[in-house]
């Protein structure tokens, strides 16, 4: 009796650690901030207090910290990164590709510093290594427990280098993103610590309540809503009733549910609100600039309509907000704002704006560890961004994404390539990294639509947000998601076009005919399978359309053809043998062409191989 107790209390506790390690969970964070700038030297001090929860099934017994400003100094690891890179980071400026941050003045460098923290009340020990700082806890956070953290720090501006700073070359005078100490995310592969070398982010879910104080004269744009709007005037209401002889303004942010917080300030904004879709304020603010605020007037309207498009293709926005502010350098995204470049071109300015602001939908919301999984944020917003662009400025090119399968191409044969699956910090060549985030990400959910169809394509993405949204979810959610609207099986497509660089290219090797039939012979000359579709195109000007379903999708992709269309299905092609032959009931001298994916959908290395005309 005794060995059966005991052998039921540790079925129990394995089948209970199994449950707690399997089953979804994800970190709770709650931040109070105050800060204050002193825009004489651009530092600033602040306080910080934080409410802490393990959601995880382990105990911690320790935190970490991000410091993200220490990365602009001259020994930091994102400088050294910079001197050693195989090739030029193109999102920094020369000088820093070729010499790090050694040639930085004093006034140039960043810091971020913490001072006294506490956990309940009580100092802990801390020990600070570039841009993380590690914190050994006095009182272990148990599975389920909260904790509070307590902490002063200051920081120092950099110039503007990659993202954030002071002073950028379009004069925009703070961009404050990743200011603050931030505590490191803790997910199911434990801690994300990678030192910050100018890439990608991933932080904890949560509440934010910043009070932002600086002088008077700055105009600011931040995550969140402005809870003092009548106090502060400046856009945000028509008035401002404070007392006009203060010298600085507290600005007091509120942001619910997100991820990180950015702002912006400067004393030339600009600041237009704009009704959105579903009663969403879109804020603009952007230089006193007569060059450029036309541009900037003509893209508000067009922001609602890309807003409303991600709503319709992909889910609805969920905050009552969304900002698009001039700063920093180029573009990049930020839960409720975007910080860009606004010093284009129309067209450009309206890209730029399409990208980051989808990045709402894959990043703000779902919240993919950029550092890990960066193709499936820059990739999938790539994706939307350019096929919404096409339709909203009726541009009416047949294919969007056909540049990044360009991009592709060049990478795929270069020998530089490698799998999705390396870390976006450590890519031997930036090119590499470009390519591989961006362009091959967006051509992983072409791929993916043309295995499984439009419509069931643009069912999967609006499953998939209303699944994930809010959580880090991780390629596997995709793949799974994407198999349950289409019922066919894509481990094999995700692991072949993810964690190798094994290509696509099919051929028809040769075609052969006696009085009655045609039998077509084909061939995968590179080790990634896919599913082919082959059009003949016969004399009489009908066409017929061969579909050959890959073995291991154990499913067949549903079709919307038009009617003088032929849809034949053909059996299985194995993914074990690189051959493939099928018969056509009628002679050669009926058919005109036979070519492979008419439409250039699959990324195939080599097109040319593709068509066989009857002479």
């Amino acid at each position: 009796m005794k060995k059966l107790l005991v052998l039921k209390t540790f079925l129990f506790f394995l089948l209970s650690n199994f449950f707690c390690y399997t089953q979804y969970w994800q970190q709770k964070i709650d931040y109070k901030i105050t800060v204050d700038l002193d825009d004489s030297n651009s530092t600033y001090k602040g306080t910080q207090k934080i409410v802490y929860k393990n959601n995880s099934p382990e105990t911690l017994k320790k935190i970490y910290f991000h410091l993200y400003f220490n990365a602009f100094q001259p020994e930091s690891d994102m400088s050294i990164r910079l001197k050693n890179n195989s090739d030029k980071n193109v999102r920094f400026s020369d000088n820093f590709n070729k010499n790090g941050f050694s040639k930085l003045s004093k006034n140039s460098q960043g810091y971020l510093k913490v001072f006294n923290l506490k956990q309940n009340g009580s100092l802990v020990k801390t020990l600070k290594d570039d841009t993380i700082l590690e914190v050994f806890l006095n009182t272990p956070i148990k599975s389920g427990q909260k904790t509070v953290f307590e902490l002063s720090f200051q920081g120092k501006v950099p110039d503007v280098i990659r993202r954030a700073g002071k002073n950028s070359k379009e004069n925009i005078a703070y961009s404050m993103a990743q200011w603050y100490p931030k505590i490191c995310e803790y997910d199911i592969d434990g801690w994300n610590t990678d030192p910050y070398t100018g890439r990608e982010f991933h932080g904890v879910w949560g509440n934010y309540d910043v009070k932002i104080k600086l002088n008077k004269q700055y105009t600011v744009a931040a995550t969140g809503y402005l809870k003092n709007a009548k106090q502060i005037g400046h856009g945000y209401h028509e008035t401002n009733s404070d007392d006009i002889s203060k010298e600085k303004l507290t600005w007091h942010f509120t942001a619910p549910n997100v991820h990180d917080f950015t702002w912006s300030a400067d004393k030339e904004y600009i600041h237009d609100i704009f009704p959105g879709p579903n009663g969403v304020s879109l804020h603009f603010f952007y230089k006193n600039n007569p060059k450029i605020i036309e541009n900037w007037k003509k893209l508000q309207p067009i922001t609602a309509k890309l807003m409303d498009y991600f709503n319709t293709k992909i889910g609805m926005y969920p905050y009552k907000q969304y900002t698009v502010a001039q700063g920093a350098d180029g573009g990049m995204e930020y839960p409720m704002i975007t910080l860009i470049t606004g010093e284009r071109e129309f067209r450009s300015l309206v890209g730029v704006t399409a990208h980051e602001l989808a990045h709402s939908w894959f990043h703000t919301i779902l919240a993919t560890n950029e550092t890990k999984h960066e193709w499936m944020d820059e990739g999938f917003t790539t994706y939307i961004s350019n096929i919404a662009e096409n339709e909203i400025l009726n541009e009416n090119v047949k294919d969007p994404i056909a540049p990044y399968y360009r991009s592709y191409l060049n990478l795929a044969l270069s020998g530089k390539e490698q799998p999705q699956t390396s870390n976006a910090n450590r890519y031997n060549f930036n090119a590499a990294y470009e390519i591989t985030a961006y362009s091959k990400g967006a051509l992983f959910l072409s791929q993916l639509k043309y295995i499984i169809g439009e419509k069931l394509f643009f069912k999967t993405l609006n499953e998939y947000y209303s699944k994930y949204q809010f959580k880090h979810p991780t390629p596997t959610d995709f793949r799974r998601t994407a198999e349950s609207v289409s019922d066919i099986h894509l481990d094999w497509f995700l692991t072949e076009w993810t964690q190798t660089t094994n290509k696509i290219d099919y051929s028809i090797e040769d075609v052969t005919s006696n009085l009655s039939v045609t039998e077509v012979s084909l061939k995968r000359k590179e080790l990634m399978p896919m599913p082919v579709e082959v059009s003949v195109y016969y004399n009489d000007g009908s066409v017929q359309l061969f579909y050959i379903p890959f073995n291991l999708m154990r499913g067949n992709k549903r079709f919307e053809l038009n009617s003088n269309i032929k849809l034949s299905k053909l059996k299985s092609w194995s993914w074990s043998n690189p051959y493939y032959s099928f018969k056509i009931n009628k002679p050669l001298s009926h058919i005109k062409k036979i070519l492979i994916d008419e439409n250039e959908q699959m990324a195939d290395i080599d097109r040319e191989n593709n068509l066989f005309v009857v002479e």
